[in-house]
């Protein structure tokens, strides 16, 4: 009999740009081919500095490895200068997501603070995103969604971006009930609308406390749809002050691991670009 053809699935490290010791993890498992999506923090305090780790990853374009903006409203300080008039510090999640359900939100520096973070980006990439995500999920927020659906209308051939709709588990079904409610739904039928390129589920959702990282993934995999999925991780170190420090290193052992490829290998799992048209 021949076998069933393998399921593929994007994987995606977040926050490169936050520190040079996370960006240097992610553009080493990047280069081993453990990676296929870069997501990157454009007003991180080492975004670019780290940039030139992506060069030889992404170029060609035909390399195995994307690399996005992950627009940030919660860590760290705006880019734009009207934003900073607003909020001289990004404000916590909590309030944000607050603000954005109660229409509150300065919407016309938002747009100017897109505007920054995106151009952050093409200058040191020398190219525009090839695709768009948010940092906690921020760009399927009311309001923030729209300021990131009005500019990439605008372009003559948009990134694709990440749905965050459908987060099959293991566990945590609040966060996932969480992230799906916020906007999630919202902005996938927008996706769906508009025929932007999205990825079909989202897998990677959790608590960053849980030591067994190992066994969530061969969850995850096993959860992988014949279309595609896309999973979303933050490898890296445990830098002074990260809430997360921890769950990055475990990340990091375990994505480099032979464990990760057996795992994928048994799961009938192919890793590659499972970006879908509506």
């Amino acid at each position: 009999m021949t076998p069933p053809p393998a399921r593929l699935l994007s994987v995606c490290a977040d926050d490169f740009g936050m520190s040079m010791g996370v960006s240097a993890v992610i553009a080493d498992l990047a280069s081993r081919s453990r990676l296929t999506h870069i997501s990157c923090l454009t007003n991180g305090t080492h975004w670019r500095q780290a940039a030139p780790l992506l060069g030889p990853l992404v170029r060609p374009v035909t390399a195995g490895v994307e690399a996005g903006l992950h627009f940030n409203l919660t860590d760290g300080a705006p880019l734009s200068r009207e934003l900073a008039a607003v909020w001289p510090r990004l404000p916590s999640l909590t309030a944000l997501i607050r603000d954005a359900h109660l229409r509150r939100l300065p919407l016309s520096a938002l747009c100017a603070e897109w505007a920054a973070q995106w151009q952050a980006f093409t200058d040191q990439m020398g190219a525009a995103p090839a695709f768009v995500d948010g940092h906690q999920h921020v760009h399927h927020l009311p309001g923030v969604r729209d300021v990131m659906l009005a500019a990439l209308s605008v372009m003559p051939e948009s990134p694709a971006v990440r749905s965050t709709a459908l987060l099959p588990g293991p566990g945590f079904g609040f966060k996932r009930w969480a992230i799906r409610h916020t906007g999630g739904r919202a902005l996938q039928a927008e996706l769906v609308q508009r025929r932007m390129r999205h990825n079909a589920v989202l897998l990677g959702a959790y608590d960053f406390k849980t030591a067994d990282y190992r066994g969530l993934m061969q969850q995850w995999l096993s959860q992988v749809p014949p279309e595609g999925a896309l999973l979303f991780c933050h490898p890296g170190v445990a830098d002074a002050g990260d809430v997360i420090g921890e769950a990055r290193l475990r990340e990091r052992a375990y994505l480099g691991s032979s464990d990760f490829a057996l795992d994928l290998a048994r799961a009938g799992v192919t890793l590659g670009r499972a970006w879908r048209q509506a």
